[in-house]
């Protein structure tokens, strides 16, 4: 199995610049386009680009609540599988095989968790990273359990909100709040904050919508005074400006890479990788989709620890609808690992695709109307300007063409 760094890849602004040289790629400004990361040498497919530790990451609110166990710092999964498929099946008489190939199985003996507000981590080294970090304020001690708490009444009013599936957590904005009164360089922490600013100008209004749905306003309102009583302290002032809050927002909305972990597919990976004879081999198969299935049958889509981070590198790379890269989560922990996956040649712009494979093979109109739906700009790579002159149609007939047009004016199309 392969085990997390003990050490957070980004540090600063500085060993961010570093890392990006020592990777062999650089962040360019490239006309018409924005910010893109470009490739300084060649990669081949399936080669490692870069590895990189998130600035901040938070567990999704109702997926905390539901109670998917997951490291509050680096999302790591706490529970065996056994634990995990009864839980997700509601039966606690569901049984797995090979439980010694249990990934879990040799983090257990080191997990531990906060004396004070009994947050849970999985080692030491997450425990002391977020004390180092944030915790040492976030701590809410006794009161994490106390409804009214600001903190607490923040969180509840994002939740009836943004109901599951979720894409973000208002509690990733609690948590950059705690890193910036914890921080002893606040200029430094500012600087990186405002790096991932560049995208959200003029792109307000789309991206609250996309977050709170139609009475946004009013919601972005009512989200605001909660923000506002929970940071009420002098020291967060720059913050709670109705300006500041949106911008914050804004950078939720438009920066966050989703994070998934779980320790249900890391056994499947690993068990379906063994030796086994075919009739062993056809066997498992068959009790790995039987697990499936009861699990699907009372948690549905939601099988996975699920949360956000934002990235100083990944947030820099732009979408393509050919991507020759993707990021990766191999670790089951926030660490994302961006790979190669076609080679790459020197100069090229590395990209990712926003979209899942099977959004990637609809049509051209499809795929924009995912895409300034969920990430607010139009997509002008290869493969859509190569199909511009297709029909304006989706397989499910959902057009609006006038809200296109709307989008064709916007800026940093990727």
């Amino acid at each position: 199995m392969a085990n997390k760094p003990n050490t957070r890849a980004i540090g600063n602004l500085f060993s961010f610049l570093f890392c990006a040289k020592m990777n062999h790629f650089e962040i360019r400004e490239i006309p018409g386009k924005g910010r893109a990361m470009v490739a300084t040498k060649s990669y081949a497919t399936d080669e490692i680009i870069f590895e990189e530790e998130p600035f901040v990451s938070s567990q999704f609110s109702w997926n905390a609540a539901y109670g998917y166990a997951a490291c509050d710092h680096c999302m790591r999964p706490l529970e065996t599988v056994l634990e995990n498929v009864r839980r997700l099946a509601s039966d606690a008489k569901l049984e797995v095989p090979l439980l010694q190939h249990d990934p879990t199985a040799s983090w257990v003996a080191q997990f531990t968790q906060c004396q004070r507000c009994k947050v849970r981590y999985c080692s030491e080294d997450c425990l002391m990273e977020a004390q180092k970090r944030y915790h040492r304020v976030a701590c809410m001690g006794a009161f994490r359990a106390d409804d009214t708490h600001p903190i607490n009444v923040l969180n509840e009013t994002w939740k009836k909100m943004h109901y599951p599936p979720e894409t973000g957590t208002i509690m990733l904005i609690v948590r950059l709040m705690a890193m910036y009164q914890q921080s002893s360089k606040k200029s430094e922490f500012l600087e990186q904050l405002q790096s991932f600013q560049a995208l959200i100008v003029n792109r307000e209004q789309k991206i609250y919508h996309k977050m709170l749905g139609e009475n946004f306003e009013q919601q972005m309102d009512q989200l605001y005074g909660a923000f506002c009583k929970a940071f009420a302290a002098e020291e967060f002032a720059m913050f709670t400006t109705p300006d500041a809050f949106k911008t914050l927002m804004g950078i939720m909305g438009t920066n966050s890479q989703g994070i998934a972990t779980s320790v249900l597919a890391q056994w499947v990976t690993k068990v379906s990788d063994l030796p086994l004879p075919d009739a062993d081999k056809t066997a498992l198969d068959t009790v790995i989709d039987d697990l499936y299935s009861k699990v699907g049958e009372f948690a549905g889509e939601f099988l996975n620890n699920e949360g956000s981070g934002l990235y100083l590198l990944q947030s820099k790379i732009n979408h393509s609808c050919v991507p020759n890269a993707c990021s990766t989560f191999p670790y089951s922990n926030d660490i994302v690992v961006l790979k190669a996956l076609a080679p790459i040649q020197e100069g090229d712009e590395i990209c990712i695709s926003y979209l899942d494979e099977c959004m990637l093979e609809r049509s051209r109109h499809s795929r924009h109307k995912v895409l300034r739906e969920n990430y607010i700009f139009v997509c002008q790579c290869l493969k859509c300007l190569a199909q511009a002159s297709d029909p304006d149609v989706t397989s499910d007939d959902d057009e609006d063409d006038d809200e296109m047009d709307d989008y064709e004016d916007d800026d940093d199309m990727n």
